[in-house]
């Protein structure tokens, strides 16, 4: 085999090597997905917490010290966020549970009258109580089927929230000792790389940790300030439930065009049912036209900016994959490897397009040409008899 051939050959076996790896590690999160979800978030989170220990730290604290102060000041938000946010969702929660008889009411007689008016389809025949019972009755043999789904449904429910009580305990142990030996594990992957490629992979992880830092702190800056623009903005319009849906919208901010899609759906629901008036309408309009204008013109470009790169359709496209491949952890880790994966791309389209490949037959001549050139100059410059055989010989 000529060595050209083998470059080619080694190069699909490393390729080879590395797709392999890949698929194991996508394999060994799909099935660890509900173990892992402490792990992931609590990765985040040191990630996030990291630069401010290493401030410290070069302040001339140690790095214990750093830690523990920035682990203290987690903690503290934290608990500040829920003693004002707990009161508050319990609060709508009952209002919101208080409100459904209205709800049900204005659904069976304003909403559906008002759509059989206009699309001709019968709705209250398919949901008269005889015709659900006679659909029961024809299906009734399915019922020892449904019985058993059902308890299987409540058994990995009670399984559930013993996993989700146990990630919640865990939570701050594992982002402690993540933010104390952050630098420590950094290292040991470093030294990890192959040593032809470290210079690449030192690049591209520093790429990906700038983006992505600047992408996560600024897109959580900006669901906070829109939530509590929103929330309050719908309970000045006077709807009961305005700071639930406000904060159902802030937390949704993170899917382009889904978050205030959804918020202001329910707020017009919402106003719809508690005061039946365009003015209550056009309110919930002005509140979320003006977080958009907000949002658009001054949050998003002054802390987010355009540092992840990604349109808006593959950011929602990124979340509903992660979802639907690995459960909650893929939402998690959804929009951190697609930020990676964009800064790979572009690093991709920047070799792709310094390749032959992509310059095509006019760059090869041209390389042969200089390669050409430059043999006949090394000639040119060499004394005579150097190695060119035209000189007497030596010997």
């Amino acid at each position: 085999m000529d060595p050209r051939s083998a470059r080619v050959v080694s190069r699909f076996i490393e390729r080879l090597q590395w797709g392999l790896l890949l698929f194991a590690i996508g394999w060994l999160v799909w099935r660890l997905g509900p173990v892992l979800t402490p792990f992931v978030l609590a990765a985040l989170l040191a990630w996030m917490g990291d630069p401010l220990v290493d401030r410290l730290e070069a302040s001339g604290r140690s790095r214990n010290a750093a830690v523990a102060l920035v682990f203290t000041l987690m903690v503290l938000f934290l608990v500040l966020a829920l003693v004002i946010l707990v009161p508050m969702v319990v609060a709508q929660v009952r209002t919101l549970g208080e409100s459904l008889p209205g709800y049900r009411d204005w659904l069976l007689q304003t909403a559906m009258p008002w759509l059989e008016a206009r699309t001709g389809i019968d709705i209250d025949a398919w949901l008269d109580p005889a015709r659900m019972l006679d659909l029961v009755r024809e299906h009734s043999e399915r019922a020892g089927g449904i019985a058993a789904t059902a308890l299987g449904v409540v058994s990995r429910s009670g399984a559930a929230m013993l996993t989700w009580i146990a990630n919640i305990v865990l939570l701050p142990v594992i982002t402690f000792f993540f933010l104390r030996d952050w630098d420590r594990m950094v290292a040991r992957a470093a030294s990890m790389i192959p040593r032809d490629h470290v210079d690449t992979v030192t690049r591209l992880a520093r790429e990906s940790s700038d983006v992505l830092g600047g992408f996560l702190r600024g897109q959580f800056l900006v669901m906070v300030i829109l939530g509590a623009m929103y929330g309050v903005g719908l309970w000045l319009v006077g709807l009961e439930l305005g700071l639930l849906i406000g904060i159902i919208a802030g937390l949704f901010t993170f899917i382009p065009y889904v978050g205030p899609a959804t918020g202001i759906i329910l707020g017009l629901i919402a106003a719809l049912v508690q005061f039946g008036d365009w003015q209550h309408l056009a309110g919930v309009a002005v509140v979320f036209g003006l977080g958009q204008l907000v949002e658009s013109y001054w949050l998003t470009p002054k802390l987010v900016g355009d540092r992840i790169g990604l349109h808006p359709v593959a950011v929602i496209f990124a979340v509903m994959a992660g979802g639907v491949l690995f459960g909650f952890v893929g939402m998690l880790i959804a929009l951190p490897a697609a930020a990676v994966v964009n800064v790979l791309l572009r690093f991709a389209h920047e070799r792709y397009t310094a390749s032959r490949l992509y310059a095509g037959r006019a760059a090869l001549a041209a390389d042969q040409a200089g390669e050409a050139g430059g043999a006949l100059a090394a000639d040119e410059a060499a004394p005579p008899g150097a190695g060119g055989g035209g000189g007497p010989d030596p010997t």
